[in-house]
């Protein structure tokens, strides 16, 4: 499976569960401590479930109950107290979980594969991580704007490019140790040949 093409399903599977406690609007205390309570036990019950697993399968599959717990915590920490942390601290969580059950699947394989595997499941995170950030300074900047001036808004919209830019070279960056990966599948000058080519693609000198 490659994992940068399913990890966002992966983080989106995990989005889905445990989400009708999250949903919940206007919130009360009590309600948030029931549905945190609810969470907390699902875990514990799916913990019990993998325990009958063996090797990396169990690894995976305590991956995916602790990334469902995160999810559906943040979830909550949404719909208790709706801000732009709080929507950010989600697509962190989301990302998170995806990334740990992607590395944990890496370990059935070996070698090359091995660590391409990684390698992508970490430029998929990155990706993620960089969205989030990206969205996160969109949210407060055109908050600011709204509140200010159209001076304002010229400097939002500056520090919205700075952070997709920012991300891009994240992305770019993550993507390049992928492309080099796999690079050491090959010998000589194949090898060298395939370096060359992902240096070009992703402006590394």
């Amino acid at each position: 499976m490659n994992k940068m093409n399913n990890i966002t399903a992966i983080a989106a599977a995990v989005a889905l569960s445990f989400s009708a406690a999250a949903l919940a609007s206007a919130m009360s205390k009590t309600e948030y401590k029931s549905a945190k309570e609810g969470i907390e036990s699902d875990y514990k019950a799916a913990k019990g479930a993998c325990q009958s697993m063996q090797a990396n399968a169990k690894d995976i599959c305590m991956a995916e109950a602790k990334g469902r717990e995160n999810v559906a915590l943040a979830e909550l920490g949404v719909a208790y107290k709706p801000s732009k942390k709080s929507r950010y601290d989600l697509r962190l969580a989301k990302a998170d979980a995806g990334y740990a059950v992607a590395k944990e699947k890496c370990d059935d394989l070996a070698g090359n594969a091995k660590d391409v595997c990684v390698k992508e499941a970490k430029a998929a995170h990155v990706a993620a991580k960089a969205d989030a950030k990206t969205a996160k300074t969109s949210a407060e900047a055109n908050t600011a704007a709204h509140q200010k001036s159209a001076e304002s808004r010229k400097d939002a919209d500056a520090k919205i490019a700075d952070a997709r830019k920012d991300g891009a070279a994240d992305k770019r960056d993550a993507d390049y140790a992928v492309a080099k990966e796999k690079c050491d599948a090959l010998a000589s000058d194949a090898k060298e040949r395939c370096v060359t080519d992902a240096k070009a693609r992703y402006g590394k000198s």
